[in-house]
């Protein structure tokens, strides 16, 4: 540094090593961050290795427990597949039940498939309800009012239009009724889609987020105390005690309603031992997204704590983090340290809750997108903190303290933050 004036070589020394100091800080604060995702990660393998290893281990229920049994279907429009979905529940290997589809439009595009069912299968006791009082906002939920009404057993069985069953279903999700501690029973799905990357996309919510997500909460809380709509059983008796789905009239997540509130009257909320089949439609990448932004706008209602926390459970946002600044100061090996450990864990995830635990065969060949779901999921997380807006069936409704409002002000549009809605597609007006 000849030349150079004595001073100014130490305030440059200085400037190099505070800046040395400076990534070493912030490299260790990424570190802590980046690895609170990773113990979620453990956390979440280890409660669902332990859950279906007992599982595997637990005898089944017993099966000569079959009391009469109502199905329940709110629907709106035709999903992909929806013959087959329907007709699912018609091939039931169960005693005694029955099916009732409920739509709000007498001209639902759902009827004529409706009926095709009653005259394909004329031994299965088949029903179809036109028209539902408007009660509140959530249009599923007026319709399970009027099912409710209609159903002529105790023992009531309610699941989206999307989802299609395997003939135990009811041998399944009847038995657990036989403990009077039980209040309601709900489930987990296994996937079907026609190959598009954003219906896999879609698909690999279950396996990364939501089984392992409700096995952690149930592990840690001790209980089950939510429910899912691919399925939801519970009986009238049940029912009436948390107010009848009238309470839960203008509610966003009803599913979650449903669970929650019978948990807190004390009865248990148990998981079906077998998973069953969710149809997704064709969609693209940004329908995908919307859904994403849809399901975190209504989350941050539910549960506003949890949702703030989940910023330790993104991972690779924090692994990128961490990785970079490790990179900038010189310690490439554990940059790839970071990363490695992030797919690791993350892809394990996925392939033991659905390949191994939940017995899809095809979960493996939808690994290669987990990153990318993990790069929608976090923007979708970030934009819901941001609005309180939603678009459903083309209507805004503004989310708050988990009820829905409409906005009158806002005009309809054609597309809608729902998965897959196109011109032929629905769900039961409620998709989580």
């Amino acid at each position: 540094m000849d030349g150079i004036p004595i001073p100014l070589v130490f305030a440059m020394q200085w400037e190099l090593g505070a800046t040395g100091m400076l990534l070493h800080t912030l490299y260790w604060i990424s570190l802590a961050l980046a690895a609170a995702p990773l113990a979620y990660y453990l956390l979440s393998l280890y409660c669902v290795l332990g859950y279906f290893r007992e599982l595997r281990k637990s005898p089944c229920l017993n099966s000569s427990y079959s009391p009469p049994v109502s199905i329940l279907k709110p629907v709106r429009g035709v999903d992909r597949e929806a013959y087959e979905n329907f007709a699912s529940y018609c091939r039931l290997d169960y005693p005694e039940y029955e099916i009732i589809f409920a739509v709000a439009d007498p001209d639902d595009p759902a009827v004529p498939v409706i009926e095709k069912l009653q005259a394909d299968f004329p031994r299965c006791a088949v029903r179809l309800i036109r028209g539902a009082e408007r009660i509140g906002t959530n249009r599923k939920v007026n319709s399970l009012c009027r099912l409710v009404q209609e159903a002529k057993y105790d023992l009531m069985v309610m699941s989206d239009s999307d989802v299609r069953v395997d003939p135990d279903y009811l041998k399944v999700v009847a038995p657990p009724f036989a403990d009077p501690q039980v209040g309601a029973v709900t489930g987990f799905y296994r996937c079907m889609t026609a190959g598009s990357v954003a219906a896999d996309l879609d698909a690999l919510g279950m396996y990364l987020d939501s089984a392992p997500g409700a096995l952690v909460a149930r592990r840690l809380e001790g209980k089950m105390q939510f429910a899912f709509g691919w399925t939801m059983a519970t009986t009238k008796k049940h029912l009436s005690e948390i107010g009848g789905w009238e309470a839960m009239a203008n509610y966003h997540s009803d599913d979650f309603e449903l669970g929650n509130r019978i948990a807190r009257r004390g009865y248990r909320v148990e998981l079906m031992r077998k998973a069953v089949w969710m149809v997704f439609p064709q969609e693209t990448i940004g329908q995908f997204f919307r859904h994403e932004l849809r399901w975190s706008i209504g989350l941050k209602n539910v549960r506003p704590t949890g949702y703030r926390w989940l910023v330790l459970t993104h991972g690779l946002p924090w692994a990128l983090v961490a990785a970079a600044f490790a990179a900038r100061a010189g310690w490439g090996g554990i940059a790839a340290a970071h990363l490695i450990a992030y797919l690791v864990l993350r892809l394990g995830l996925a392939w033991t809750t659905g390949a191994w635990g939940l017995g899809d065969a095809g979960a493996g060949k939808k690994l290669w997108l987990v990153p990318l779901r993990d790069a929608i999921n976090f923007a979708a997380w970030v934009g819901g903190f941001f609005s309180e807006r939603i678009l459903w069936r083309g209507i805004s409704y503004r989310v708050k303290n988990g009820q829905l409002f409409p906005v009158p002000s806002a005009s309809l549009v054609e597309e809608s933050t729902l998965r897959g809605l196109g011109v032929n597609v629905t769900n039961s007006e409620n998709i989580t």
